[in-house]
């Protein structure tokens, strides 16, 4: 977006910001604080993202009104009330000048005994005003909870540290906002005690997602209709990119109508416990999971290497991050880890919050799920590849993973969906006898297939007219090159500026992967796309089965 903007947020304070922009020009930013006047609203968050049944989760609230109702119902094939827990009295509080940082520290508003028989899942909390027959929630909140017992094989792993580098709640992320003295203003520092910012555990139906709706006919500025409707109506401009709302839950929704039983974990998880996947059949990651501590990597390659099975419908494998103060605060410098990560220069440099195929992390995302991120990034998005297919185009139809999809080698899937972007990662590769096959030069291991593939770009073009409309422009190109060349010149930045986008499988170990490489997959079993609910299916079928009765890979 470009120029400036003015608004007002429902129940919230829109503060209209004007940022320096990556390209000349400015960027229009607004963010969410709570406001004691305006429409009615609540903002809430917990001491922890997730619980085991028989815990306490502490909730902390501010609200405009003078007494509130807490709904909560279990997400899934089909919702339902599990408790209600009011009215009870509350009160407005503001939130510190630098909460996204420091977090609120409000009061405990309320201590949610959770039942030790509750069932394992996402619990959405609504807030309610308990002075309003027939209320509509004025904010929401998600709880995960782990039941005394597994809710079936598969483990659905929550990509809580992506949900928190976009959450701009209170003033910045880990993208923009009004952090001093950092480029877009963007924090290296994010604190999890605080609300998730509106949209991103719940939507209302007929939000767009991050791709547009409609390729467009002829040339003209870049449209991003997902963040012009966030901002026309009160929603994170981050809403369609991560969040329970864009993704999980859509995906949680599929698979219990499809009859999977799914356990729910956070990121969180895997980072505090290297067993935590033990006992589930597969390992399940979906949408877009972009921020890694190097403890939730270790906890899947050790899953995997002691026979479990991975599969990744999930796209941007980029930013190894670290969580301190007990996974309280969420630390990545990103682009600029170099120059300002403490870890820098230090004997830890290898944790410093950079990309993975950074050669001073030297950890290539390929070695966990087939692909990197840098030799992706973008299609279908804004002025990113605006035109592209949308789908992925068949190589080896002959893999098991499209048994009973009819497809044959060259045929595109899920184009009619929108499945192939915003963000997909891929490989350094070349072609023989018309089949791409991976290089080998960025850690792909051994024995990798790639099935399908598109391509992708990470630099947005157009008319040189249309250029104030850009909001990326060729920034992901030059990382890149600057990681991997190093080389800055023009031609290696346009080099460095063409990527793509996989679905691979490997074994490694006991165990086996399936990576389909993209953020918007689950917008093919949302669309009821055959194709792509037909793979989904097949790769779960294999990968629940008990270890040991499934073959060597073959059709």
């Amino acid at each position: 977006m470009s120029g400036e903007a003015r608004g007002e947020r429902p129940g919230g304070d829109l503060r209209p910001e004007t940022i320096s922009g990556p390209r000349p020009g400015a960027c229009a930013l607004w963010v969410e604080r709570p406001a004691p006047d305006g429409a009615p609203a609540a903002w809430c968050y917990t001491d922890r993202r997730s619980y085991r049944a028989g815990e306490t989760a502490v909730l902390f609230l501010s609200s405009t009104a003078r007494s509130v109702r807490l709904r909560i119902l279990r997400e899934g094939a089909s919702p339902r009330e599990v408790a209600t827990l009011g009215p009870l009295p509350a009160r407005f509080l503001p939130a510190p000048e630098r909460a996204y940082e420091t977090g609120c520290d409000w009061p405990a508003f309320h201590r949610w005994e959770i039942p030790p028989d509750l069932p394992s899942g996402g619990y959405l909390v609504e807030i309610l005003d308990a002075e309003v027959a027939r209320p509509q929630p004025l904010g929401h909140h998600l709880v995960i909870v782990r039941g005394a017992r597994p809710a079936g094989p598969i483990a659905l792993v929550a990509a809580t540290s992506t949900w928190a580098a976009y959450n701009d709640w209170g003033g910045a992320n880990h993208y923009y906002g009004l952090h001093p003295g950092t480029p877009r203003g963007r924090s290296p520092l994010l604190s999890t005690q605080r609300p998730w910012a509106r949209g991103q555990v719940w939507l209302p139906p007929g939000a767009p997602r991050s791709m547009n709706a409609q390729r467009p006919a002829r040339p003209g500025p870049a449209r991003y209709d997902c963040i012009e409707w966030a901002f026309l109506n009160g929603y994170t401009r981050y809403y369609a990119l991560t969040g329970w709302a864009a993704f999980e839950r859509p995906f949680l929704r599929w698979a219990e109508r499809e009859g999977y039983g799914v356990e729910v974990l956070t990121q969180d998880e895997l980072h505090a416990d290297p067993h935590a996947l033990d006992g589930f059949a597969c390992a399940v990651f979906v949408g877009h999971d972009e921020y890694w501590t190097r403890e939730m990597r270790e906890a899947v390659d050790g899953y995997v290497a002691r026979g479990g099975r991975a599969a990744r419908f999930a796209g941007n494998f980029m930013w190894q991050i670290r969580l301190e103060e007990e996974g309280r605060r969420q630390v990545a410098y990103k682009y600029d880890a170099r120059a300002l990560d403490p870890l820098a220069g230090t004997a830890e440099a290898a944790r410093l919050t950079s990309a993975w195929e950074d050669p001073l992390v030297g950890w290539p995302g390929a070695a966990t799920f087939g692909v990197n991120a840098l030799r992706g990034i973008y299609a279908g998005f804004g002025g990113m590849a605006r035109r592209s297919p949308r789908g992925f185009t068949v190589f080896r139809p002959g893999h098991w993973a499209f048994a009973g999809t009819g497809l044959g080698y060259a045929d595109m899937f899920g184009d009619e969906a929108g499945i192939f972007g915003y963000e997909v990662d891929g490989l350094d590769y070349t072609f023989a006898d018309g089949l791409p096959v991976p290089t080998g030069a960025d850690g792909a291991p051994a024995g990798l297939e790639i099935l399908a593939m598109g391509w992708a770009t990470l630099a947005e073009t157009g008319r040189p007219e249309d250029d104030d409309s850009l909001m990326l422009g060729d920034g992901d190109a030059r990382f890149r090159a600057a990681m991997l060349a190093p080389d800055l010149s023009p031609e290696s930045v346009r080099r460095h500026a063409r990527g793509s986008g996989m679905v691979v499988s490997f074994r490694r170990g006991r165990g086996e992967v399936f990576t389909a490489a993209t953020c918007e997959w689950v917008s093919g079993l949302l669309a009821g796309d055959f194709f792509t609910g037909a793979i989904t299916r097949n790769v779960l079928d294999r990968f629940c089965r008990p270890a040991g009765t499934d073959d060597a890979g073959g059709p």
